[in-house]
């Protein structure tokens, strides 16, 4: 029975010992990366405030582009040309979420994000564009909040949706006011950025407790957003939001390089109910591998509880 409760942990931790030992390569940005806004000029401006629309991927994608730019400084002292900031994890996903259609509307009930529609649209139906607003708001709207992006607080606006206003939040005081503690979080990775005695791996610890602060509150508030989706993406999804709490307690770098190697493993589409890893016929080995062990994992984790979590951090840093 322990070899059983073992050897999913063990795969994982094969495939990250094989990730760090991947070489840098050339095109790792998202897409459209340099065609977003790049500075808060490029938005919208109404009454002295920056306007800016969630829900449209590029203007998304843009917040990320100001967050990168505007800690580079900070990040300099462990590697030139920004690779080292830490903050390329949130955009690099958020560009697989676009280019794989997982923030495209899965209900089908509007074009929204579909390739023979409004491909830029990112669809408020959509688990994925729902997580990613926690983990892409409340980092900017935080940082803007602790002033590293040179800006007052009161001056940044998003726009809200037709449904379901009360799971977002719009403005530095409405983060504050709805989610606290992720608000909280992120003020406390900042002022960790701003310090010049943080290490490498102190970013990385306080980064990780925003990161899972931040998608604990957005799995319970959209995990009724699961029943748009086949079975097989479902699954996943659960999966994947467990699998990031296995991420954070040794403290993946998400790097620019590190994260997009890891993402060419990952589905490079939606998931259909036919979809049997590891027997995926157009994905590759390792994608069906990656899928297949997080499947494992979640079953695990299902049927066993938390308690297994240090066993897989053990079989990450010693096995593999």
């Amino acid at each position: 029975m322990a070899f059983g409760l073992s050897w999913p942990y063990l795969i994982i931790g094969c495939i990250f010992a094989s990730l760090a030992r991947a070489s840098d390569i050339a095109d790792v940005y998202p897409p459209l990366w340099k065609e977003s806004p790049g500075q808060f000029s490029d938005y919208k401006i109404e009454n002295g405030k920056y306007i800016i629309n969630f829900w449209h991927y590029p203007e998304r994608l843009g917040t990320y582009k100001i967050l990168l730019n505007k800690t580079a400084k900070y990040f300099a002292k462990f590697s030139p040309e920004n690779e080292q900031n830490i903050l390329w994890g949130l955009p690099v996903h958020h560009g697989w979420q676009y280019q794989t259609g997982r923030l495209a509307d899965p209900t089908e009930s509007t074009d929204c994000g579909h390739k023979s529609g409004d491909h830029l649209c990112i669809s408020v139906d959509s688990w994925w564009a729902n997580l990613n607003y926690y983990l892409s708001a409340m980092p900017f709207l935080a940082a803007v909040d602790s002033g590293i992006m040179g800006i007052p607080s009161d001056k940044v606006i998003f726009l809200p949706l037709p449904k379901d206003q009360m799971n977002f939040c719009y403005n530095v005081s409405s983060c504050h006011s709805s989610f606290p503690e992720a608000m909280k979080k992120w003020n406390e990775f900042y002022q960790h950025v701003k310090s010049h005695s943080s290490s490498f791996d102190d970013l990385l610890e306080y980064l990780w407790a925003a990161h899972v602060s931040s998608l604990e509150i957005a799995r319970k508030n959209f995990h009724n957003r699961l029943k748009y989706y086949s079975k097989q993406e479902a699954d996943f999804e659960r999966s994947w939001a467990l699998f990031v709490d296995y991420l954070a307690p040794p403290l993946f770098p998400t790097t620019l390089i590190r994260t997009y190697e890891f993402q060419k493993e990952l589905p490079k589409r939606m998931l259909m109910n036919e979809d049997r890893a590891p027997f995926i016929h157009d994905f590759s080995g390792f994608q069906n591998t990656v899928l297949f062990a997080l499947s494992v994992l979640h079953k695990v984790h299902k049927y066993t509880g938390k308690r297994h979590r240090d066993l897989f951090i053990c079989k990450f840093y010693t096995l593999c």
